[in-house]
């Protein structure tokens, strides 16, 4: 759940660099991951190679693909919730325009009315198969 304060925080974004307000969503989590990813690959190339110019070009390129990987990850897993949102928001104004009518879900019938034929014959056979009907 959001709480109050977190919805503001939401939507106030953040300062990158001091000077850069980010309003978009998942960026300052973006950012942060890739920092850590670029001090993890930057200093692990340092400690087994020790060129110190090689090993910021591997952390360049760490914070580049953890950033833009974190970002993705985060912006599917956003646009996932918001489609499940927007699916449940019309199932209750389905369920509301519907209430008390036969297309009610909450009623359930013994038959179906689009379907024909006298209520016997649409009964379910047993899981353990046919059954002879009793003889007269």
């Amino acid at each position: 759940m959001i709480m109050a304060g977190e919805e503001e925080d939401r939507q106030k974004g953040f300062r990158m660099l001091g000077i850069l307000d980010v309003k978009t969503p998942c960026a300052r989590e973006a950012v942060l991951h890739g920092a850590g990813g670029a001090m993890v690959s930057g200093l692990i190339h340092f400690l087994t190679t020790s060129r110190v110019r090689r090993s910021f070009d591997v952390g360049f390129a760490g914070f580049m693909l953890t950033t833009l990987g974190s970002w993705w990850y985060c912006r599917t897993g956003r646009a996932r919730l918001l489609v499940q949102q927007r699916v449940l928001q019309d199932g209750l104004k389905n369920k509301v325009a519907f209430e008390g009518t036969s297309r009610d879900p909450d009623t359930k019938t013994a038959r179906d009315p689009d379907q024909l034929g006298p209520p016997e014959t649409l009964r379910v056979p047993d899981q353990q198969g046919p059954r002879n009907p009793p003889g007269p």
